[in-house]
């Protein structure tokens, strides 16, 4: 609860129960309450209604300014999100009223709307009216909704293992990389500065030819020219997208390692600990731990590049809308449901990485 009050007299702020001014000692007004989860709170059910009751001329643009005014009022970032919400639903419920009260002004002034705007409201009308049925068509009958959910577990374990091989790759790319450029001039044997330099040339090759190439043409090389024998879709995608996947992440842990000071390597070879033991008991959890988030974002990006996997016709997400609409012939309410099971997913792992950021910072406080 937020106390402020103004002298009539000098005009400063007051905050607090003080009767009197502090610096001219005149009675102060009545207190003054400032409820910022009250103002939050308002804001989201102004924002709210003003969808509502958008048909109703008028009202929605009320609530609409009145949700905006309370989200604006509101500072508070523990309960900010709400107020955000409500501005939001205000600035989607404000055109909305606006059209329906222009619809209403004409309906009554003109006596009779033009052919373009009736002929629009009827087929708005009509599609609104049409949704239950619509559902049903794409969903419930012969149990389409099942392609949906078969195909979002399709999605989440090339995800998940395409992730886990990405991330070996890149561990081992990385590994290379930086250690070429670390121990190129320090090797003293000829075949294993040969050998670094054959294996630096190598993940050259391979970050430059992956990362230069689009994932839909690596997809269909694994599937119809490398794996053209094998019959496991979802074995190919892993594959194809776990090693597009460890190109970037490998730059992701190369920079994590280029981070880390110089000096806790140094630090690691002072105390007799070899390179290896070096890079694995100090550098490479000090990097981890820096590429994190980043690896988090990575993760969410191969989330929504499977999606592409139906070009070998692996029926995940969004193949299994698509099958929906060819049984249907409706494009709109399949799509529609994977875009939000996408956008879902998306905001979920979105979410769990800002609380990591967050974290991660407080802990190196």
């Amino acid at each position: 609860m937020i106390r402020s009050r103004f002298c009539r007299i000098c005009g400063i702020k007051v905050t607090g129960e003080e009767k009197e001014c502090p610096q001219c000692h005149s009675e102060l007004p009545s207190i003054v309450i400032y409820d910022p989860v009250k103002e939050a709170n308002l804001a989201f059910i102004f924002g709210l209604l003003s969808i509502l009751l958008s048909f109703i001329p008028f009202a929605g643009i009320v609530f609409s300014a009145l949700a905006i005014s309370r989200s604006n009022k509101n500072s508070l970032k523990t309960i900010n999100k709400k107020a955000k919400t409500g501005r939001t639903l205000a600035f989607i419920g404000l055109p909305l009223s606006i059209i329906g009260t222009v619809y209403v002004i004409m309906l009554l002034t003109v006596g009779n709307i033009p052919l373009w705007a009736e002929t629009t409201y009827t087929k708005f009308i009509k599609w609104l009216s049409g949704i239950p049925a619509d559902f049903e068509n794409n969903f419930i009958t012969d149990s389409r909704y099942t392609y949906i959910l078969k195909g979002l577990g399709i999605t989440f374990e090339v995800t998940i293992f395409a992730a886990l091989l990405g991330i070996v790759l890149g561990v081992i790319v990385a590994l290379i990389r930086s250690s070429y450029a670390t121990l190129k001039d320090e090797l003293n044997s000829k075949f294993g500065k040969w050998l670094l330099k054959v294996l630096n040339g190598i993940s050259g090759f391979y970050l430059t030819v992956i990362r230069g190439t689009p994932i839909v043409v690596q997809l269909l090389i694994a599937y119809f020219v490398i794996f053209i024998s094998s019959n496991n879709k979802v074995l190919v995608a892993i594959l194809a997208f776990g090693i597009n996947s460890g190109a970037y992440v490998a730059e992701i842990i190369r920079s994590g390692i280029v981070s880390v000071d110089k000096g806790q390597f140094e630090a690691g070879r002072s105390l007799g600990f070899s390179y290896v033991r070096t890079m694995a008991f100090i550098i490479i959890p000090q990097a981890f731990k820096t590429v994190l988030p980043a690896l988090a974002n990575e993760f969410i990006v191969l989330i929504k590049e499977t999606s592409v996997s139906g070009y070998i016709g692996l029926q995940e997400l969004t193949k299994g809308g698509d099958i929906i609409r060819s049984r249907t012939y409706s494009a709109f309410m399949p799509l529609i449901a994977v875009a939000i099971i996408y956008l879902i997913i998306v905001m979920f792992f979105s979410k769990l990485v800002s609380i990591l950021e967050r974290r991660l910072k407080n802990s190196e406080r």
